[in-house]
């Protein structure tokens, strides 16, 4: 009887030799390298969840970071009395409707300020920035209002809009501007001097473009042609200017719209939000120089905010409301800016009902 056969004798007999061997072995055989030893798929396992929960975690982390910095600047925004009803007010229209105010409050100043700002001792206080900013389905439209409008101001007779606010503060303002536009004002933001300059340095700066030199002894602007960073100082000073100008206030407008918007895009920069310190720097000053009427709070700033983003980056409209014969002199006023009726009506229309605004006779 002949030596019985082991079952791997036999398998070798009767088997191709590539099942006789894991497979792992085969690969590395046929390439002519060493057998392959497979990494077990617990460790890749492991190592995709090790990941995930890192990942999880750090989200985690800016969710709580992002929920704290929400709540602690609700908690610093400042609110101002500016909305009222009174018989005759305008009935609500589509869309939501800012006025956004810069005063020319001095009061804050520091005699060292008032003369590095260029800015006198006058303790009255007027607007030298008035703006309607209409967000809605056609995207956000922004409306200089000129300081020098002559417009009604309730219980005042025809002034300067820039004097309704002299004469009853932010309440008188909005009433005013909703009077003479039809449109109902749904929020009110108002940045003073002082802390537009602190804002602006607290960006370290904001980037301007001037197309020809600009040269305002009144307001301290001495800028050549081109583009630079400006400090809050010399923004302020680019955007008071309009003696030197020979556009005058209409000129001034265009300023302001520019600044805003390069200070929107600034803060938008990622420079700015993906650095904590430079970022809650920029968040303190701006709140600290804001006030907004009593029913707005964070969410509905933060939509402003970046309805302005967009204005800067093309995204909106910005215009300036028609008007009639720039520099008509009235007797106990001075040079105002009367509105074209039927242009101005055609815009505030537009407005109201959410339309897209007529181009001629806007820039």
């Amino acid at each position: 009887m002949g030596r019985p056969i082991s079952p791997l004798s036999q398998a070798s007999s009767t088997t191709p030799y590539r099942t006789a061997r894991p497979r792992w072995w085969h690969r590395g055989r046929r390439t002519g390298g060493p057998p392959l030893r497979l990494r077990p798929r617990r460790s890749r396992w492991a190592w995709f969840t090790w990941t995930l929960v890192t990942l999880l975690v750090l989200v985690a982390l800016v969710c709580a970071g992002g929920a704290w910095l929400y709540v602690s600047s609700g908690r610093q925004l400042q609110h101002v009395d500016a909305l009222g009803e009174y018989a005759g007010r305008p009935a609500a229209g589509k869309g939501t409707n800012w006025l956004l105010v810069g005063t020319d409050s001095r009061t804050a100043l520091t005699p060292q300020q008032r003369e590095e700002l260029h800015v006198g001792n006058n303790e009255v206080q007027n607007t030298d920035t008035i703006m309607v900013l209409h967000s809605g389905e056609h995207g956000p439209t922004l409306v200089s209002l000129p300081r020098d409008s002559y417009v009604p101001i309730p219980g005042h007779g025809s002034r300067k809009i820039n004097e309704a606010y002299a004469d009853g503060g932010p309440k008188l303002l909005t009433r005013t501007v909703e009077q003479a536009t039809g449109l109902r004002i749904d929020r009110y933001a108002e940045v003073n001097f002082l802390g537009f300059v602190q804002v602006v340095d607290a960006l370290d700066g904001v980037r301007l473009c001037l197309d020809a030199p600009l040269k305002d002894e009144k307001s301290g602007a001495d800028f050549p042609a081109g583009c630079r960073r400006m400090s809050g100082a010399e923004a302020l000073a680019f955007v008071r200017a309009r003696y030197a100008d020979p556009e005058g206030d209409l000129g001034r407008v265009k300023r302001q719209r520019q600044l805003l918007g390069a200070v929107a895009d600034e803060m938008a920069a990622p420079s700015v939000l993906l650095d904590p310190d430079r970022l809650t720097r920029v968040r303190d000053a701006s709140l600290a120089a804001l006030l907004v009427d009593e029913g707005a709070d964070l969410a509905r700033l933060l939509d402003m905010g970046w309805s302005m983003k967009q204005i800067a980056g093309g995204g909106g409209t910005a215009t300036t409301v028609p008007v009639h014969r720039p520099g008509v002199m009235v007797s106990g006023v001075g040079s105002v800016l009367p509105w074209d009726e039927n242009g101005a009506r055609e815009l505030f229309e537009a407005l109201r009902h959410d339309d897209r605004i007529p181009t001629s006779g806007t820039k």
